[in-house]
């Protein structure tokens, strides 16, 4: 692979996921339930890292950092609006897995393909975290104590004074 091919690689892929992150985050304003909302909290803090690391390797590079897809929510078509988001993201993991694992397969440069691996394991995770949402597990961060609530839902600013 020659370094325009890497660049180029690289370019994409940071473009695809600063993507997903920003959907994520436009999801995350969406889902209100306390624990669909901390699990999308978490994926966005992995995302963010996950963005931070593809793109200082496209900077070290001298590849000027390319802007991010498009992100859309879809429409409750079906179901509730936070199922089809959750719905939604769960295809959106699979298909971007799908999409680059083979493309990894021709990185000769190994510090890169394993980054972008260590990052689809992660998709791997958030996959599985979308999946049990679907399924209504409350669990997917831990298990709380018995007894104890989340007193109903995300508060709908981040600061209250």
């Amino acid at each position: 692979m020659t370094a325009a091919q890497l660049a180029a690689l690289l370019s994409d892929f940071y473009r695809e996921k600063a993507g997903l992150r920003d959907r994520h985050v436009a999801g995350a304003r969406t889902i209100s339930g306390y624990d669909f909302n901390n699990t999308y909290q978490n994926i966005i803090g992995r995302e963010d890292a996950q963005v931070a690391w593809v793109r200082t390797a496209l900077e070290e590079l001298g590849v000027p950092v390319p802007d991010a897809a498009a992100a859309t929510l879809p429409a409750g078509a079906g179901r509730t609006l936070e199922g089809a988001i959750v719905e939604d993201d769960l295809r959106t993991a699979r298909d971007f897995q799908a999409r680059w694992r083979p493309r990894l397969a021709e990185m000769t440069n190994a510090r890169h393909r394993r980054m972008l691996e260590v990052i689809l394991g992660e998709t791997v995770e958030h996959e599985r975290f979308f999946a049990q949402m679907l399924d209504g597990r409350s669990d997917l961060l831990g298990r709380r104590h018995a007894n104890e609530g989340t007193g109903g839902g995300v508060l709908s600013t981040r600061w209250v004074e």
